[in-house]
């Protein structure tokens, strides 16, 4: 299947999808495959809606660990799987994109409290209700988000929210380059 703009269709129809950016195939794989292990920033922005949200982050290292630097006040750690190839690559001092998927961003305070990666805080700008989920929008070190949330959240547009991120489920990308570092 070819596909130009409507990668929904693509999705629910296609078992193999070339995605092609100004004529050049930029990956050819299954709707899950493109989804879950996107090969650069193209795909990971043109599968999904609303797409992946990309934050740029300063990676700070410390042995084999590495935390993500999003703001002077605010920064994630990774976990190992995700710390590794990150390391092990040259990043450490570098900037990179992390991405994230709006259904892997929370505001429950279960999965907050749960959660390694620290809390952050931001104001929902604005609060889309779409019946049986709930997007929220919302600045994070200066980048607009969007987190897909459950319908029962208690924010509303104007609103201060606590959220985190599920590391476990971030895309890494090379900010050069745009390929993937890790998935």
């Amino acid at each position: 299947i070819y596909v130009t703009h409507d990668q929904t269709e693509a999705m629910t129809l296609g078992t193999r999808i070339v995605v092609l950016k100004d004529g050049i195939i930029q990956q050819v794989d299954t709707p899950q495959n493109l989804y879950n292990t996107p090969n650069n920033i193209f795909v990971a922005g043109f599968i999904g809606s609303p797409q992946m949200n990309l934050v740029d982050a300063e990676v700070v290292g410390n042995g084999s660990s590495v935390t993500l630097k999003l703001s002077d006040t605010v920064s994630i750690a990774l976990p190992a799987d995700k710390s590794k190839p990150i390391i092990d690559g040259g990043y450490v001092g570098k900037t990179v994109v992390a991405g994230i998927r709006p259904e892997d961003i929370h505001d429950s305070q279960m999965f907050i409290e749960a959660s390694p990666s620290a809390p952050m805080t931001s104001v929902v700008k604005v609060y889309e209700l779409l019946g049986a989920e709930v997007f929220l929008y919302f600045d994070v070190n200066g980048t607009q988000v969007t987190a897909r949330v459950d319908p029962r959240t208690t924010a509303k547009t104007g609103d201060p929210i606590r959220f985190a991120f599920d590391m476990e489920k971030a895309h890494f990308f090379d900010k050069e380059t745009e390929l993937t570092i890790t998935n």
